[in-house]
């Protein structure tokens, strides 16, 4: 992948352009091949005017702090973007009990602003590692929270350049989807917050934090819950019961903590990790009839061991 071939037009550009960014170094995994570009825009406006010069045959993909995401060993062709939080993590306190975010911020922070506001219902926010980018395109969920009960409307900037701002209903939102199009990036969100006791807002944090503790491989390198939960059922349960539990492929194993997690024990590569989730999802299907479905973002062009058929190819 050249980077010269992109022919990028950096006229009055304030943002970072990197070319051929290693993006196993901000990914949680730590595995991935390079992106052609990277662009880290200084603000909204850099972002639409960047992507509004852009030429309509360039590939654009946006990515957050890395922590859902598997990006395959060949790396990413075209231009991927990486909002910063100077420019995209501002959050401020609106009327009738309202915040509004940037995109850029971690799902933590926003918790922690909404607790220092005396806002309930983002405790569950407290315990997802990505950032809020992210949490809109997935209706990111836990603890018996999601994305989707709290949001108000979202800012966003399309491949030409364009604003637009969605309501909740446009969005789309079901289970980890949003049907939003995926030319979007999301730049800011308002959220709607409850009136309650700071104390009451700290314990349920703190008990989303326990749980994540005793139930989450946290200090491993790994892409957080790999498959989605099948209707009425979880999906660790069926990892569990297909004999998965601390399975290995070269560097890649299996959790043995909580089996909906991979982990990178070092040394793994993209392609490990990728063999490793088709072998168990091909495992769960062999032995409970379930095809799983991965919520961690597979991205990118295979490298030196080739693609990774779904299922095996089963």
């Amino acid at each position: 992948m050249s980077f010269a071939a992109l022919d990028l037009d950096l006229t009055d550009i304030r943002g970072r352009v990197t070319p051929n960014f290693g993006l196993d170094a901000v990914t949680w995994f730590r595995v991935g091949g390079p992106a052609q570009a990277l662009f880290q825009p200084a603000d909204a406006d850099d972002l639409a005017l960047f992507l509004s010069r852009l030429a309509p045959d360039v590939p654009v993909l946006v990515i957050g702090v890395g922590s859902n995401l598997l990006v395959r060993d060949g790396g990413i062709p075209g231009v991927v973007v990486r909002l910063s939080a100077k420019g995209f993590g501002a959050t401020e306190r609106l009327a009738g009990d309202r915040i509004r975010v940037g995109t850029a911020l971690p799902d933590k922070r926003v918790a922690a602003f909404a607790l220092a506001e005396g806002l309930a219902g983002f405790a569950f926010y407290h315990g997802i590692p990505g950032a809020i980018g992210g949490a809109l395109r997935m209706n990111a969920g836990a603890n018996g929270g999601e994305t989707r009960e709290r949001l108000v409307e979202v800012t966003a900037i399309d491949r030409s350049g364009a604003r637009h701002v969605l309501s909740n209903a446009d969005m789309g939102f079901t289970y980890r989807h949003t049907d939003a199009a995926e030319d979007l990036i999301f730049t800011e969100a308002i959220y709607q917050g409850e009136p309650a006791d700071r104390s009451l807002i700290e314990a349920a944090m703190a008990e989303v934090e326990a749980h994540r503790e005793r139930a989450q491989p946290i200090r491993e390198k790994t892409g957080g819950s790999t498959f989605k939960n099948p209707p009425g059922d979880s999906a660790w349960k069926l990892v569990d019961a297909a004999g998965c539990r601390g399975l290995r492929i070269g560097g890649a194993q299996v959790s043995e903590m909580h089996c909906n997690f991979l982990i990178n024990t070092g040394g793994a590569t993209g392609h490990d990790l990728e063999l490793l989730g088709e072998t168990v999802r091909a495992r769960v299907l062999a032995t409970s009839g379930v095809r799983l479905d991965w919520e961690i973002k597979r991205l990118g062009l295979p490298g030196e061991g080739g693609a990774v058929e779904p299922f095996l190819g089963g």
